[in-house]
């Protein structure tokens, strides 16, 4: 594992301005309180392609995607990522059920594959924190 950086400070402060954007912002803001489906069909149902949801969901997924690239491919600090923001973790558990079926449908095996790497990472984190912790987070927000 590689130390923090003033580079990761900056990329971390980055990322929360990119956060504000008002598309994003209410983006996000929509996903966590409206994306909790359970199957392709309800996918569909919620996002239509070319509906705005699709767009809201599009724009948040990728968005946690290209963070964690960041750090899957070590330009960013994963623990500093980890501890300043578990957003990601909530979308990853609120897309993870839906997944493997989105990308047998996309056929894009690889689809969201930094997220999934970094929910990985995060889950560790908080399972260190102590007995339970990551299954509290969990249980907060699976659909």
């Amino acid at each position: 594992m590689r130390g923090m950086t003033h580079d990761d400070a900056n990329l971390i402060l980055r990322l929360y301005e990119l956060r504000r954007e008002e598309k994003l912002r209410a983006a996000r803001a929509w996903f966590v309180s409206e994306f909790k489906v359970k199957s392709l069909d309800e996918f569909d149902a919620l996002c239509p392609a070319g509906s705005q949801n699709n767009a809201y969901f599009r724009m948040v997924s990728t968005y946690w995607e290209m963070a964690a690239s960041f750090v899957v491919n070590a330009i960013l600090n994963k623990d500093l990522f980890i501890q300043n923001s578990l957003e990601f973790l909530i979308v990853w558990e609120r897309i993870r059920g839906i997944l493997p079926a989105l990308r047998q449908r996309n056929n894009a095996p690889h689809q969201l594959r930094n997220l999934e790497s970094c929910a990985d990472l995060a889950s560790d984190w908080l399972n260190q924190q102590g007995p339970g912790v990551y299954e509290s987070f969990q249980a907060r927000f699976k659909p």
